[in-house]
């Protein structure tokens, strides 16, 4: 029962802690704009950028004129 004198306090001090966090990001504007990233994921603006061929030795490449080892 002792251990309650610690452990009250922490559980008080973390909670506290918990919700001045939150306040905080409700404060800065964090919960502002909740679908923007989902939309900008779906935005195709760096297909230009990216290389034609693959990268040597990238993960699923077959060089030219050799072919794909089965099994």
């Amino acid at each position: 029962m002792s251990v309650l004198v610690y452990l009250v306090p922490a559980a008080l001090l973390l909670g506290l802690l918990g919700l001045a966090g939150f306040m905080w990001s409700l404060k800065t504007g964090q919960y502002e704009d909740l679908e923007g990233a989902a939309w900008r994921i779906l935005e195709d603006d760096d297909i230009e950028d990216a290389p034609e061929d693959p990268p040597e030795g990238a993960r699923g490449h077959v060089p030219e004129g050799e072919e794909r080892r089965k099994g």
